[in-house]
């Protein structure tokens, strides 16, 4: 019997995997200021799966997203050349979590159109592609 797909190419249970383990790392949050807990994991085109969760800062503009340490993981166990296939996003707040415009930039570099993102949105679980995320992302070229 096969699970149903996700347009992202994922099953049910890969999305559902990655939610969980978004949600159970935002548990591991710093987050004493805003008390605002996220949790992200990452799927890269290999299957290996990081995660990461948000730390704050007294200086808040130091702050790093859960996004940003989950990419930060995975190229210190990995490498640079990590290629996304999907990330879920989620914090312990209840509230609507889309990527930061920083996280959207950050995915965009190692990531690409085909990309997925899950994210507690206003009406609930959302996802959208990394395309219709940031339509106008910079691109620098380089080798």
């Amino acid at each position: 019997m096969s699970s149903a797909k996700h347009p992202s190419g994922l099953s049910t249970e890969q999305v559902a995997e990655l939610l969980t383990l978004a949600k159970e790392v935002a548990e591991r949050s710093y987050s004493p200021y805003s008390k605002f807990r996220v949790g992200a994991s990452i799927l890269l085109d290999d299957g290996s799966i990081f995660t990461g969760c948000n730390v704050e800062n007294a200086s808040y503009r130091l702050t790093t997203c859960a996004e940003q340490t989950a990419i930060a993981k995975a190229i210190s166990e990995v490498g640079p050349k990590i290629k996304l296939r999907a990330v879920a996003v989620a914090n312990l707040n209840g509230a609507a979590s889309m990527p930061c415009g920083a996280c959207r930039q950050t995915l965009l570099e190692f990531g690409g159109p085909d990309t997925w993102i899950f994210f507690p949105g206003e009406n609930g679980a959302s996802d959208v592609s990394l395309a219709d995320l940031i339509p106008f992302g910079f691109h620098l070229a380089h080798d």
